[in-house]
């Protein structure tokens, strides 16, 4: 019911205002992306155990991307993997470079990969950090596809004489802080935001994002949910480095009892979770007008959802080719070693084949 009615405001907003000067019709566009995988998990002998080993498909997406008046647009986004779902839809109002509001539903502005399109990653996916304090599959079990409904205010600003860029750019926003398609289920509303400097150089972005509210489930109420990120990337289309540290508190109920076992208290503790990935790349151009791009790419992450915990953390170590054949058409094949500081090592292997249109 949730979903319809998210749905039927969206199309609403589209064929309301036919007569408004500058309207543009909808532009359909969309990805769809196929996945075969296979986990290998080390055995306490010298064999090798095949855990997972499918193939599927990962993400189908249609977007209706289009223009109501000047400076009024809007995105309607679904996915069609295992049942329909609604992903972005939003207004955005831009009054100028500096200011623009934007309400509905859409990606939270925490940390720096999250925003990246999943077409355009340097590997398969989102990192485990990411994954893990974005809300994608977050350490506190609220949210997915790292999307919450709420209004936002963006823009960027300073452009110093002799420079065709700005110096800042800003996100912040206010949100549900229940995830994609869900109404709020507590009295508080989650705040978070991003700013990214460009220091005279337009291709090093630094950035700083965070991420401050509470979540209800079964268990808790207003659970802690407090994140922060730092980090800095630099992309010219050739040369690619991206590295970012995250952190992340996250409330949960403990209970004291008694001798024979019944709870005389309970109490809300926090929960630290850390991570850090760094990847990097380089574009190969290749056929007669250079138009393909072949990198190879390797990166790095490590993650604990709970910090506190004596090796509690897990490495991820992958390497992998990022390959554009045509502008529309994309191929990765990645190797990871995904080694956790206690227990057996996985060996993973993903080939991923994305369309654009």
């Amino acid at each position: 019911m949730k979903r319809n009615l998210l749905l039927i405001i969206g199309i609403i907003a589209i064929l309301f205002p036919m007569s408004l000067t500058a309207q543009e019709g909808p532009k359909v566009s969309g990805f769809v992306q196929g996945i075969a995988q296979m986990n290998i998990k080390e055995g306490t002998s010298d064999t090798k155990t095949i855990i997972d080993n499918t193939f599927r498909a990962r993400r189908v997406r249609m977007s209706l991307d289009g223009s109501l008046a000047k400076g009024l647009t809007y995105k309607i986004q679904g996915d069609f993997v295992r049942k329909p779902m609604l992903v972005d839809v939003y207004l955005k109002y831009k009054v100028n470079d500096a200011f623009a509001i934007q309400a509905g539903q859409f990606k939270t502005p925490f940390t720096m990969e999250s925003p990246i399109n999943p077409v355009n990653l340097e590997i398969f996916d989102y990192g485990e950090s990411v994954q893990k304090l974005s809300g994608y599959s977050d350490v506190c079990g609220v949210g997915s596809i790292g999307r919450d409904l709420g209004i936002m205010i963006t823009g960027s600003f300073l452009k110093p004489e002799g420079l065709d860029f700005n110096l800042f750019t800003y996100n912040l926003g206010v949100f549900n802080g229940n995830g994609a398609n869900e109404l709020d289920n507590n009295n508080r509303k989650d705040l978070v935001g991003r700013l990214e400097v460009h220091p005279w150089l337009q291709h090093l972005t630094l950035s700083g994002s965070f991420y401050y509210g509470f979540y209800d489930n079964e268990s808790i109420h207003n659970g802690v949910r407090n994140r922060w990120a730092a980090g800095a990337q630099y992309s010219d289309g050739d040369i690619m480095v991206r590295a970012e540290y995250l952190s992340g508190a996250t409330g949960y109920m403990s209970s004291t009892l008694d001798s024979i076992g019944n709870v005389i208290s309970t109490e809300q503790l926090k929960r630290m979770s850390q991570g850090f990935y760094a990847v990097a790349g380089y574009n190969f151009r290749l056929g007669k007008d250079k138009s393909q791009k072949l990198m190879p790419v390797l990166r790095y992450e490590h993650f604990a959802a709970d910090a506190a915990l004596n090796n509690g953390g897990t490495n991820y170590y992958t390497v992998g080719i990022n390959y554009w054949p045509l502008k529309s058409v994309n191929f990765k094949l990645d190797y990871s070693l995904i080694q956790p500081e206690a227990g057996n090592n996985t060996h993973r292997i993903v080939a991923i084949l994305s369309y654009k249109f």
